[in-house]
């Protein structure tokens, strides 16, 4: 009896038991409130049944109504889905500040990139025989304290020489060709300077390396700012992320855009590179609140059917802003102008303060009725719907719902989960090895060891990473509708292991193969053949993996949007990007150190997509399905088979109504009875 009272008082009324859990995580027919938008129902009451892992309750009550919580499937087909033109207007509104978000993650490429450089008033092709475009022989060994400067595809060639800065007497000519490395006395020799002309690539008159002469012994200066914008971006996401999941969406984004706007605009101002790269530190995590909220209102605004086709739109509009930024930069020709005039476009975002609301789907899955309940009206206000259209009784159950208590989740809950903390943790693997990889790749295309005139030249490198961008974004609009979220990333990882350890391993056994020959002649012609086939490949497998790496990481992120429940998303979406930063951090890291263990670095990943590569068959399918809003919700989104099964075809595992029903082994055991001794149930006798 006293177990009999405890179940009326869960809401599950007299006598009844939990169901178990079907094959392949599907949910039983009577779960728990929480988990109503994959597919429970009711219990009377409004209550939910016993469920193996139960959602807190609200002080004083049972579960809200399972029509609240059902988000996709009551709420926003009762607002109108994404036809409503508040909701398209909305939508709008997160894809402008894409573009700025654009210029801000790629103007490192411009006020940092390496210029040449060459003792002020000497001649420049004389003094210049010992640096190069990036400043790789320009300082000494790493005992010095030199670094190789980092642009975003270092190149060993002096490419176009852009306008000259800092009182450069140079005429204007050709830049010499490429000179061999010089020995330590030459380095020397060249660092003696105390005042450089520079020869900058980018566009620019001056950036901040020929502000403040970052050469030489000061080199190393550039990584610390490259760092500090890659820092600030990594503490952003993770702190900002949970400051979301506890505050809501619209407070970090309004937020997060006024201290950007401070930050940004006082980097301009900055007298020297310690003060440039402390502000820089704070503009990279002001950016990643913006961008992280702006990924979540995107995902929560919008029905199922629709997600990945809004945030695709998303990221080609941050793809035009990469493309855009070389015209910027020849427009606004110095550092200090095109800093302000990137960050001067976040000040329209100020205007957000009274044109977006807060997340809808935030507020219900938090319990936040009251605050839900205004919303709506302003959502069927403007979209101007009739309030006797809501045909499933909404607003009803909301009224019955508004003296509830907030309910408000960390991320760190997560831990305490059975198949949650393992889907986040696979994706922030395949993030970090995604956006990590991508560098080995570039480096490859667009390093010193391909010989490659085209690929010698700034612009060059920059619009051909961009065009991989573009082409993968197009690449992966195909590949998720034909094959799903799980089926596309498991593409995109092969693809990307394939083309890394062919890369590793093929090259060297041409090279290998190619110095065993018959004679003198051959023995040249085969090296040079060598050289030429080993560029050749190289270059179809780098293109090949930065396609494939951008797609890994650019699905990994939206995948984690998608499985995490509503109450964590900021804080799940803040884990994957943070671990794509650290993935983007190896670049200036191993560029700091002269580009060495550059191999053992792209072997290390390499060995990466393998492991990902079989994690991603644990990952759930989250196409077409609902979103799931609460911590419960996000445990039951399980696994499914990668192929869908054959019509007749028979699970591995037995379900819950084969289970229960023996009957037929009891009637062998009875009619055993009656057979000869020796015999078993079903007539045959022991070996």
């Amino acid at each position: 009896m006293a177990i009999d009272r405890r179940r009326e008082a869960a809401g599950g009324g007299p006598g009844r038991l939990p169901p178990a859990a079907e094959e392949n995580g599907a949910l039983p027919p009577g779960d728990a409130a929480a988990s109503a938008p994959l597919g429970g129902r009711a219990g009377p009451g409004g209550g939910g049944d016993i469920q193996p892992l139960p959602a807190p309750h609200a002080a004083g009550g049972p579960h809200p109504s399972l029509l609240l919580l059902d988000y996709d499937g009551s709420v926003l087909p009762f607002l109108g889905g994404l036809g409503g033109g508040y909701q398209k207007t909305l939508v709008l509104l997160t894809w402008i500040p894409a573009l700025f978000i654009g210029f801000s993650q790629f103007s490192d490429s411009f006020l940092l990139d390496q210029p040449n450089f060459w003792c002020r008033g000497a001649d420049k092709g004389a003094e210049s025989a010992g640096v190069t475009a990036t400043g790789r022989w320009g300082g000494g060994d790493l005992a010095n304290g030199t670094s190789p400067p980092t642009t975003l595809f270092p190149t060993a060639a002096w490419g176009t020489a852009g306008p000259l800065g800092n009182g450069s007497g140079a005429d204007g000519g050709e830049a010499p060709p490429l000179p061999s490395p010089p020995d330590k006395g030459d380095n020397a020799s060249n660092c003696d300077c105390h005042a450089w002309d520079y020869g900058i690539r980018t566009g620019l008159v001056q950036n901040v390396v020929s502000k403040w002469d970052l050469v030489c012994d000061n080199a190393w200066k550039v990584h610390v700012a490259k760092f500090s914008l890659l820092v600030g971006l990594i503490f952003g996401y993770l702190i900002t992320g949970c400051i979301a999941d506890w505050f809501g969406r619209r407070p970090v984004l309004l937020f997060s855009i006024i201290f950007i706007l401070i930050f940004g605009l006082t980097v301009a101002l900055s007298v020297n590179v310690t003060m440039f790269s402390t502000l820089r530190f704070f503009e990279g995590f002001c950016l990643a609140g913006v961008t992280l909220t702006l990924y979540a209102l995107r995902i929560e605004l919008c029905p199922p059917g629709k997600r990945f086709m809004i945030t695709m739109v998303a990221s080609l509009v941050a793809t035009a802003g990469q493309l855009l930024m070389p015209g910027l930069a020849a427009l606004c020709r110095d550092w200090q102008v095109l800093q302000a005039f990137i960050i001067c476009p976040f000040l329209l975002m100020l205007l957000y303060w009274s044109i977006f609301p807060e997340s809808l789907r935030w507020l219900m899955a938090t319990h936040q009725f009251e605050s839900a309940k205004k919303l709506i009206l302003h959502f069927t206000q403007k979209n101007r719907m009739n309030p006797e259209s809501d045909i499933k009784g909404v607003m009803p159950e909301l009224e019955k719902e508004l003296s509830r208590r907030p309910r408000k989740v960390c991320i760190v809950k997560v831990v305490g989960t059975r198949n949650l903390w393992k889907n986040i943790v696979v994706l922030c693997v395949n993030s970090l090895t995604g956006f990590g990889i991508h560098h080995c790749f570039a480096r490859s295309m667009m390093g010193h060891e391909v010989k490659v005139p085209l690929l010698e030249d700034f612009y060059a490198d920059y619009y051909t990473a961009a065009g991989i961008a573009l082409a993968s974004c197009l690449a992966m609009c195909l590949a998720v509708r034909v094959l799903g979220r799980r089926g596309g990333l498991l593409l995109f990882m092969i693809l990307t292991a394939l083309a890394s350890l062919l890369q590793l391993g093929l090259l060297n056994l041409i090279g290998k193969y190619s110095q065993h020959p018959d004679s003198e002649l051959q023995l040249k012609l085969a090296v040079g053949m060598s050289d030429k086939v080993k560029d050749k490949f190289s270059i179809t497998f780098s293109i090949v993996g930065m396609f494939a790496s951008h797609a890994v990481g650019s699905l990994s992120v939206f995948f984690c949007a998608e499985i995490t429940p509503t109450v964590i998303r900021c804080g799940g979406l803040g884990l994957v990007l943070a671990s794509a930063g650290f993935g983007m951090l190896t670049a200036p890291i191993i560029e700091l150190h002269n580009q060495k263990g550059y191999f053992l670095h792209h072997v290390i990943f390499a060995c990466c997509t393998l492991i990902c590569i079989i994690c991603l068959l644990l990952l759930p399918e989250s196409r077409g399905q609902s979103l799931p809003e609460s911590i419960p919700d996000g445990e039951h989104y399980t696994r499914q088979p990668l192929l869908p099964p054959r019509r007749g075809e028979q699970p591995l595992l037995p379900t819950h109504a084969e289970l229960k029903d023996y009957s037929g082994l009891h009637d062998a055991a009875a009619a055993g009875d009656g057979l000869p001794d020796g015999a078993t149930a079903n007539g045959g006798r022991p070996m």
